[in-house]
């Protein structure tokens, strides 16, 4: 099952500068984990020691926040598209 992950410019210098990927997976953490198996580099970035998404990775199926579905349990179907959007802090107010 092909699945399409959007990569944010911030990991673009991880996937050779490209800005999607296809990835396999018939669940969000199946096809995050495949893209980084394809992507090793980055998977630092994404994971916590223990294999869990860092916390300030949001995930979209579409445009739905995976923490409002099923986190890395939410089921994909062909074609469904995957967006990796870390969280980002600092500046001033």
């Amino acid at each position: 099952m092909a699945i399409t992950i959007l990569i944010p410019t911030a990991l673009r210098a991880f996937t050779d500068r490209r800005g999607e990927v296809q990835a396999e997976g018939k669940t969000v953490g199946e096809a995050v984990a495949s893209f980084a198996k394809a992507y090793p580099d980055i998977r630092r970035h994404l994971y916590e020691e223990d294999g869990t998404l860092r916390s300030f990775i949001n995930v979209y199926v579409g445009e739905m926040n995976v923490k409002n579905l099923d986190g890395v349990d939410t089921r994909l179907k062909d074609g469904d598209t995957v967006t990796l959007v870390p969280a980002i802090a600092g500046g001033r107010v």
